[in-house]
């Protein structure tokens, strides 16, 4: 497989994990979502899932199975998220290495390509989850109010260097609503 092919998502979303519906998870066929944490999910500075993540979780976890993958080291954080959602996680997953999705695919116990990969970043998320055969879905990062004023370099780097390697991923203002590459845009 070529890098382009590795970096290349499967779906991409116009805006956070909450933009992710039941109706596209259907639309995929996807009976369980690995989530990243940090930026996918709530902002690195923020210990804790808001109602809105609280509520989308309620709404996903009726159409699919759902496990928390985070690089994050801290238990105190990523355990917190994870216990306010009522989700399966594991911490520390060094993606892209991909050992710590497979735990949780192993336990998920379905089929891989039926399980989405779903993060903000491309070269840990996407990788991971092309590697290791997933369905991968980019979404916008949640960002701390703060920090959204703030350019987002390690992001803006990523989707710079995937286009260099050609995958056909387009800064934010030309990138249209839920582009996904079977359809061949």
């Amino acid at each position: 497989m070529q890098w382009n092919n590795f970096l290349q998502p499967d779906l991409i979303l116009e805006g956070s994990v909450l933009t992710l519906t039941p109706e596209i998870i259907r639309k995929y066929e996807l009976k369980g979502l690995v989530l990243d944490v940090d930026e996918t999910l709530v902002p690195i500075t923020v210990a804790s899932a808001s109602p809105e993540l609280q509520q989308w979780v309620e709404q996903i976890r009726s159409c699919t199975v759902l496990w928390l993958v985070s690089n994050n080291l801290s238990e105190a954080r990523i355990g917190s998220i994870a216990r306010s959602l009522n989700l399966p996680y594991f911490l520390g997953a060094a993606k892209p290495s991909g050992r710590k999705i497979r735990a949780a695919l192993k336990t998920m116990n379905l089929p891989v390509a039926s399980v989405g990969m779903v993060g903000d970043r491309l070269f840990t998320d996407v990788l991971a989850g092309n590697r290791l055969g997933m369905f991968t879905i980019l979404v916008e990062p949640i960002l701390h109010p703060d920090a959204a004023l703030r350019s987002h370099p390690i992001r803006n780097f990523e989707v710079w260097a995937s286009e260099i390697l050609g995958a056909s991923i387009t800064p934010k203002r030309r990138r249209l609503a839920n582009l996904d590459k079977s359809s061949g845009n």
